[in-house]
């Protein structure tokens, strides 16, 4: 089992590739090399392994919070979870589950939302796509004040809201008025739930 994440970046054409592009490129470097892990095509489109499915959402979050710190910008991202053939040297020619639901969930589900997920297990996929739909009504609409706070969150993890919002050179009131506006504690326990069920199904 693993997980194929298919995505493109929302009003890419409004910024700059050269403010974007290479903080892209450097997130999907700390996951693997190009272009066997993940390769960027058409300009704004892209694809990614993350080999623990479990996995996925945090770094979907993750992808959403440096993308939503420049202005204008977005992201949409299909998450297929499957098996896969491994006899290919480019991942935008992988075959196998994980690949077909990835594109599937890119071509149909995204439609009506900037995440979503097909997975091979109905039950799971209908109460996270539903749950990814509430989400997205607080992910959505992040400033990028909003995304700068919920990154620091999630590259320090440990780190107390005080140190955070020091870092930020923020007051500890603003931090915490931010985590609530950004929806961080919720956010974190649906992608808490996720790891749990989606760990438990690959591992049966």
């Amino acid at each position: 089992m693993t997980s194929i994440l298919t995505g493109d970046i929302v009003n890419s054409r409004t910024v700059a590739s050269k403010e974007w592009l290479p903080i892209l490129k450097t997130v999907f470097k700390t996951i693997g090399e190009t272009p066997k892990t993940w390769e960027i095509y058409r300009g704004d489109s892209f694809q990614i392994e993350i080999s623990k499915p479990e996995n996925a959402l945090l770094f979907a979050i993750e992808l959403k919070t440096v993308l939503k710190k420049i202005k204008n910008l977005d992201v949409r991202i299909a998450i297929g979870i499957g098996s896969k053939t491994d006899d290919y040297k480019n991942i935008t020619e992988g075959s196998g589950e994980a690949f077909i639901n990835s594109g599937k969930a890119f071509d149909n589900l995204l439609k009506k939302q900037n995440l979503a997920m097909i997975s091979p297990w109905k039950e799971i996929d209908k109460i996270f796509n539903t749950a990814f739909a509430i989400a997205l009504l607080t992910i959505d609409n992040w400033t990028v004040n909003s995304a700068d706070f919920v990154e620091m969150c999630l590259k320090k993890p440990n780190t107390t809201q005080k140190l955070i919002a020091k870092e930020l050179n923020i007051s500890e009131s603003s931090a915490s008025e931010r985590r609530k506006r950004a929806g961080f504690d919720e956010i974190m326990q649906l992608e808490k739930l996720y790891r749990e069920l989606i760990k438990e199904k690959t591992s049966q």
